[in-house]
C-alpha cells in the first residue's frame, strides 16, 4: 500500500490565518501533500474537493479561551461542533472530545503546552481522544516543555503508560502564508503525518489513522516500514 502525506491542523482567513482557503490549499498542493485538514477556529471551512489537487478532509479547531485554554481538533466531521464548557478544564476537554466522537469525527488534543494549559495530571484523566499533538510547528507551543514543565512527548508517554490508547501526531498549525517564512511566524511545512492507506479517500485515510497506520515527522521520511504484531523489523529511509 502507498504512503500519503497530510497536515491535520491548518488555518485560513476564515479564522485567524492570513490567506484564503484557496491559497492555503494551493501551498500544500504545490508542496506535494496528498491531503489536508482545514481546521479554522469554531468554523467548518469547506471547499469543493473536485476543484483541488489534493484530498480535503473537513475539520474544525474547537476553541475555548477561558481562564484556561482548550483547543481540540475535530477531524472528519460534517457540521460545526459548538464548544462546550464544563466546571473544570478536564471536564471541558472531555466533553468536547465526546462531542466529536458522537459526531463521527476523530478527536485531536492540540498543543497541550500552549499557555501551559494542560499537564500530565490532566491528560491521564482523558478518555477517547484519538490523537495528541506531540509536535506543533508554532514557536510558542512549547513542545519540549521548560521551566519545570514536561515536554508533550513525556506527557504522551505517561498516557501510554496508563494504558490510554492515543496516537501522537505532528502538525503545522499554520497561519502565515504571506511575507517571510521565519521561526517566529506560524508557517506551513513543519510537521506532518504519513498515512499507510490502500487509497487516497477520506474514509480510508481516517480509518488508517484511527488504527494507527501512520507515522509523524518534522523531517525524516521513510520509504518502507516492515513490522509484525510484536515489533518493527526494518526501516528504510527515503
Amino acid at each position: 500500500m502507498p504512503w500519503f502525506k497530510g497536515n491535520l491542523h491548518t488555518h485560513t482567513n476564515k479564522s485567524d490565518g492570513d490567506s484564503s482557503p484557496e491559497t492555503v490549499v494551493d501551498w500544500y498542493s504545490n508542496n506535494k501533500y496528498d491531503f489536508l485538514v482545514l481546521s479554522d477556529h469554531n468554523h467548518l471551512t469547506i471547499l469543493d474537493s473536485d476543484q483541488t489537487k489534493l484530498l480535503l478532509i473537513p475539520g474544525e479547531e474547537i476553541t475555548l479561551n477561558l481562564p484556561y485554554t482548550i483547543h481540540v481538533n475535530a477531524i472528519g466531521i460534517k457540521k460545526v461542533i459548538e464548544p462546550t464548557i464544563r466546571p473544570t478544564k478536564v471536564k471541558t476537554l472531555q466533553a468536547n472530545i465526546d462531542n466529536i466522537i458522537n459526531s463521527g469525527g476523530l478527536a485531536e488534543i492540540n498543543h497541550p503546552n500552549f499557555r501551559w494549559a494542560l499537564n500530565e495530571k490532566d491528560l491521564v484523566q482523558i478518555r477517547g481522544a484519538h490523537f495528541i499533538e506531540v509536535f506543533n510547528g508554532n514557536y510558542n507551543t512549547h513542545n519540549y516543555g521548560g521551566g519545570g514543565k514536561k515536554s508533550v512527548e513525556e506527557m504522551w508517554d505517561e498516557m501510554l503508560s496508563k494504558k490510554i490508547k492515543i496516537w501522537g501526531v505532528a502538525v503545522d498549525d499554520s497561519h502565515h502564508f504571506k511575507e517571510e517564512f521565519a521561526p517566529h511566524r506560524h508557517n506551513p511545512g513543519r510537521g506532518w503525518v504519513e498515512v499507510f492507506s490502500k487509497n487516497l479517500s477520506e474514509k480510508n485515510i481516517l480509518d488508517s489513522m484511527r488504527n494507527g497506520n501512520f507515522y509523524f515527522s518534522n523531517g525524516v521520511k521513510f520509504k518502507n516500514i516492515s513490522f509484525n504484531k510484536k515489533k518493527i523489523k526494518t526501516l528504510n529511509f527515503r
